[in-house]
């Protein structure tokens, strides 16, 4: 479904993605971790069409993305932290991007759960620059859902949500990962990471270290918890000489 064909990226001298060679399939509910400045931002940025690369294609549904933005209609972004006009209601954003999106979806086609289940109608006309951090994320995640897209990435979607919150976004995500959408998720909460993930892509100094199911590296690594997978692997600076199961 999307395909990173050596993807590279440089900011003045500093190199952030050597390489990138990467394929993700429908169905994957992928965690993305590394150490800070590891290069997950820019990865996600260049599926986004926000960072260009310096080399190499990406790929979503075997359509280059280079110069070609329709394939974004196939992705709900979740951001970290969501950036909206101060003076827009929440209901005049969520107009906006609706008719922005008119003749590329069918109206009947729109996800209205999470508005929903976070109650957003009681505030509909709360002006978005007056909100909580909070109840900003809950209009991220709307949006990011709206649509019903196949593809969802979903930059520290639990962050600042309170945890009823919290619970009603994981179990959205969990409805939307049986359906077999692809979904990408970063996240400090390794729980929540352990909780909705099947697989784990560990990038470090810009380049894949190891892409593999959860489960397996439970098995390999002979440990039950996520967290203490990911301290081992921040803890070794991996390299090919390492042995099975650190190299992949």
């Amino acid at each position: 479904m999307i395909r990173f064909e050596n993807i590279s990226k440089t900011f003045g001298k500093h190199t952030v993605l050597q390489n990138i060679a990467l394929t993700f399939e429908q169905g994957q509910a992928v965690a993305i971790v590394g150490p800070n400045g590891s290069g997950k931002t820019t990865l996600i940025k260049s599926l986004l069409g926000m960072v260009i690369p310096d080399t190499g294609s990406i790929y979503v549904d075997n359509q280059n993305i280079k110069h070609d933005f329709s394939y974004r209609s196939k992705i709900g972004y979740m951001p970290q932290i969501g950036h909206y006009p101060p003076n827009l209601s929440i209901r005049q954003l969520i107009e906006m991007m609706t008719d922005i999106r008119k003749g590329i979806i069918d109206s009947k086609q729109l996800d209205f759960d999470i508005i929903k289940d976070f109650e957003l109608e009681k505030i509909y006309e709360k002006k978005l620059g007056t909100l909580s951090g909070g109840t900003k994320q809950k209009v991220s995640a709307a949006l990011a859902f709206l649509f019903d897209p196949q593809i969802l990435i979903l930059d520290e979607p639990t962050a600042g949500l309170d945890p009823l919150a919290s619970e009603i976004l994981k179990q959205k995500i969990f409805k939307e990962k049986n359906k077999g959408k692809l979904i990408l998720l970063t996240s400090h909460i390794l729980s929540d990471l352990e909780e909705l993930s099947s697989h784990l892509l560990y990038i470090q100094d810009g380049q894949i270290q190891l892409f593999k199911q959860l489960s397996q590296l439970k098995e390999e690594y002979d440990e039950t918890r996520l967290s203490k997978i990911i301290a081992r692997l921040m803890q070794v600076k991996l390299s090919p000489s390492l042995p099975q199961p650190y190299w992949v």
